[in-house]
């Protein structure tokens, strides 16, 4: 029977010349041992994190209330609910159905003053330009937008179906 010999890192060396008794583990026990001790260090240092997290007080003030951010949901829901009423008849009615033609995430920067200062596709539905650049249309038509304190950066999904109709994904009534 071949032994394979376990070649010992210089601190283990000492420790067991000192009589720490680290040679009697084997080695593949020391190296789950270790995997162990990672893992528990990685787990403490996330419940760590969590319970930090809870540390900051909740005002009564606070509660209920939308946050300030002009990037925030509600802000998203009114620059979604604004481009809807300015194409009401462009709007996908009920679930969108299991197979859209096309989906675009789009960023739109807004001014000050609720105008489009720049447009930039995260993901551009490639194969239908038709429908990029409809949707670029659509979104410089519908300004001005409820302006927001600062220039901010609108993001929505934009759900296609291949009646040319639409839904965005902050108003979405759902897909099949």
């Amino acid at each position: 029977m071949h032994q394979t010999k376990f070649i010992e890192p210089a601190a283990t060396l000492g420790a067991r010349a000192a009589g720490g008794g680290l040679s009697t583990i084997p080695p593949a026990l020391r190296i789950e041992r270790r995997r162990f001790l990672v893992a528990a260090a990685i787990g403490a240092a996330g419940a760590s994190s969590l319970v930090s997290g809870c540390a900051s007080p909740i005002s009564p003030s606070t509660i209920g209330r939308a946050p300030d951010s002009p990037a925030s949901l509600g802000y998203r829901r009114a620059v979604a609910a604004h481009i809807y009423s300015r194409n009401s008849e462009r709007i996908f009615k009920g679930v969108m159905p299991p197979n859209l033609y096309a989906i675009g995430v789009l960023q739109v920067d807004i001014g000050r003053r609720g105008q489009v200062a720049r447009m930039h596709w995260l993901r551009a539905p490639s194969h239908a330009r038709e429908v990029v650049a409809e949707i670029e249309r659509i979104v410089r038509a519908a300004a001005p937008y409820p302006a927001p304190p600062r220039t901010v950066t609108y993001t929505d999904t934009w759900l296609w179906d291949k009646s040319g109709r639409f839904q965005l994904d902050t108003l979405t009534e759902g897909q099949l």
